[in-house]
């Protein structure tokens, strides 16, 4: 299926060249493993910080306590580790809301090296992955280079993405999302769907790509031959597969095919679907009930909402379709609480606020407060007062 004819160009039509193609992927993994080691400095400072707080204001609450104590492995992190080592049979039904493709990488890994550190390295490694891909795409779609600097600095520094540092599945997943988007921009269908599928076997809205993948399909359809289109829908259902090949597990083991989105919908977790309008109202209250960490989550969006519009005017319809579907999938439920994460999926989105930072002066100000920001969120994360 890998073996493919010469892609037709589609975006970037220079650097045929081998050499500057060379070229371009070494820039890309310079500037990608510039933003990487920063970001990982300020999430293991704000580590350090969280713990050094806790050690010099006397009692945390248990769920602070804990946070602290399991640092790059606490929240979600030490579920993915405990499902890497245990399965999900010694776990509560709980554990199966979090996708088996990370655990599965790490127990693989973990073999040689440990599980623990399996799972912060395959994290770790994605997140670096993730930056060069982003720089090629970018590069790709003809795009100036600093461009696509500012967006994977962007992607780096983005204040939920101290997540990346953590041993969560969000880098992977966002590493596989981008190179489905590459492959499909390149009409290399195979690769999308290898990319799509593991990726829908990673998170529970992944399979939200089959929208870029069908958009990206139905471009000059009537042009291609009937076995190219083949090519084309199985790219299109791969990363709902991907998700369909672990709820068939699951139902194979416990009876119950869509039982991981149904833990999912817990009120103390994502709680049920709701009208997002309503869901956003409801928070922004907060503000005057002293629930101004629910409230902060309506800025958040709105400042989705408009990045999302900028990816619309400004780049293909596949980057604006999967933004679109991951922001609106972020506020179909009752409860907020990581939305800014969710949203990373939606890379699209870092693109977009690379292209309205572009004025120099404007650049200088959001690169200091946005790793403010992100250590900022690392601490409260780490102390438990916020769920990442």
């Amino acid at each position: 299926m890998l073996e493919e004819t010469t892609p037709e160009p589609v975006g970037h039509a220079g650097l045929r060249d081998p050499s500057d193609r060379r070229s371009e992927w070494s820039a890309g993994a310079r500037v990608a493993l510039q933003a990487w080691v920063v970001a990982r400095v300020i999430v293991l400072a704000a580590l350090g910080f969280s713990r050094y707080i806790a050690d010099h204001i006397g009692t945390l609450r248990p769920i602070s306590a804990q946070a602290v104590h399991q640092g790059l492995f606490s929240w979600d992190a030490a579920w993915y580790s405990d499902i890497a080592t245990k399965g999900y049979s010694h776990l509560p039904q709980e554990a199966l809301r979090f996708f088996p493709g990370l655990p599965i990488a790490s127990r693989v890994v973990g073999n040689v090296v440990g599980d623990r550190f399996a799972l912060a390295a395959i994290s770790n490694l994605a997140a670096l992955v993730a930056g060069i891909l982003l720089y090629q795409l970018i590069r790709f779609e003809g795009r100036d280079a600093r461009l696509a600097e500012r967006a994977v600095w962007f992607l780096a520094l983005a204040p939920p993405a101290f997540v990346f540092v953590m041993g969560y599945t969000d880098s992977t997943t966002v590493a596989l999302a981008i190179a489905t988007m590459y492959a499909l921009r390149t009409r290399r269908w195979g690769w999308a769907f290898v990319a799509a599928f593991v990726a829908g076997l990673c998170r529970p809205t992944a399979f939200l790509l089959a929208v870029p993948a069908a958009v990206e399909a139905l471009r000059d359809i009537r042009d291609v031959s009937w076995a190219q289109r083949a090519q084309r829908v199985v790219a299109v259902v791969a990363a709902p597969l991907g998700t369909l090949t672990y709820l068939l597990w699951v139902r194979s083991q416990y009876d119950s095919l869509f039982l991981p989105f149904r833990v999912q919908t817990v009120a103390r977790l994502r709680g049920e679907f709701a009208n997002p309008f309503t869901t956003l109202y409801d928070a922004a209250k907060g503000i005057f009930h002293e629930h101004v960490g629910t409230a902060l989550h309506v800025p958040w969006f709105l400042l989705l909402v408009v990045l999302t519009v900028v990816v619309f005017r400004r780049w293909p319809l596949a980057y604006g379709a999967f933004a679109a579907v991951v922001v609106a999938s972020s506020v179909t439920s009752s409860n907020l609480d990581s939305l800014e994460r969710y949203a990373l999926l939606a890379f699209p989105l870092v693109i977009a606020a690379a292209e309205l930072t572009k004025p120099e002066r404007v650049e200088r100000v959001v690169f200091i407060l946005v790793p403010v920001a992100m250590f900022g969120y690392a601490t409260l994360a780490f102390l438990g007062l916020i769920g990442p």
